[in-house]
């Protein structure tokens, strides 16, 4: 199969790979992107995780949260330029979108856009993002939305650049003071910060832990060939901890921690321990303006090409 500029670097996005350790994973792959991201990964050439693809898409994120912080909501707008972005026109469309979105009994983004207007009747959802788009002048986009409720305890937010991420943490709590809305603040600024995939290790899939394990294992044995079993198992399972430490929210190390050693997890359990309260950070969502889409690079492509040979 031949290989083009394209798939060189869509792998090396993918990966963080350089340029010819990618065409060289293709070649030995046959053009297979997922077996050359685990022949990349393999090689330790690779991160351990796909990368989402750059961020190119402008817009804006926004939360909305009711007045009991029983249930809130967060948006996803697209613009095409961050000039539009910082429009009021366009902040006040989104804030009725959130709104829209706070009072929808639907969680599918068609059936959402179907919807009548609550701002006026007689358009359905599409049809005002029609009318928007011909008084702004750019393309635009509702692209995705998340409500989370909980009844016993509250939900936070956190907003972050103005509108670029929105975070909203589910709190289970039997007790409910400043102290305790000052916490779950805090877990919603580390989600916005760090990046955590889920919550803890229990919403790992155990079939992604073999899996990591297998390319983890053929890693270590690149490494040390010449190490037996038990050496081997220990290093797959010293990555794979340090792995779930920087993916799971409550087992990353807290941002504020004094000692630098603190987790999440401890964090949370401390303050629940000084207001004597029962406190679980059920889940998290985590938008960030235009994460997963790609925008056409041309030169970079060209780039690639003319270093490869097409």
């Amino acid at each position: 199969m031949a290989i083009t500029a394209a798939m060189v670097k869509e792998l090396r996005e993918m990966t963080g790979a350089g340029m010819m350790d990618c065409k060289k994973a293709l070649g030995a792959t046959d053009g297979d992107m997922d077996k050359a991201v685990e022949f990349l990964r393999e090689k330790g050439l690779a991160t351990a995780q796909k990368k989402a693809g750059r961020i190119a898409a402008e817009g804006l994120c926004k939360v909305l949260v009711s007045d009991d912080d029983k249930k809130a909501v967060v948006v996803e707008v697209n613009a095409e330029t961050d000039f539009v972005a910082k429009n009021e026109k366009f902040q006040g469309y989104v804030a009725q979108v959130a709104e829209q979105a706070m009072d929808t009994e639907t969680a599918d983004i068609e059936a959402f856009k179907a919807e009548t207007w609550k701002f006026d009747t007689s358009m359905t959802v599409q049809e005002a993002l029609a009318a928007q788009i011909s008084v702004i002048g750019e393309n635009m986009s509702i692209r995705r939305f998340t409500k989370v409720t909980e009844e016993n305890g509250f939900v936070a937010s956190y907003t972050h650049m103005g509108g670029k991420i929105g975070v909203l943490v589910d709190v289970e709590t039997d007790v409910v003071n400043d102290d305790i809305k000052e916490m779950a603040k805090n877990v919603a600024m580390q989600a916005a910060a760090l990046k955590p995939m889920y919550t803890n290790r229990a919403e790992v899939d155990q079939s992604y832990i073999e899996h990591e394990k297998e390319i983890l294992t053929v890693q270590a044995k690149n490494e040390k060939p010449d190490a037996n079993d038990k050496i081997i198992s220990g290093m797959v399972m010293g990555r794979i901890n340090k792995e779930l430490k920087e993916i799971c929210l409550m087992d990353q190390i807290y941002v504020k921690a004094e000692d630098g050693k603190q987790s999440v997890q401890a964090y949370v359990d401390s303050v629940a321990k000084a207001n004597n309260a029962k406190i679980v950070i059920k889940g998290f969502v985590r938008f960030e303006t235009g994460e997963g889409i790609e925008k056409k690079e041309e030169d970079f492509a060209a780039e690639v090409a003319k270093q490869i040979g097409n």
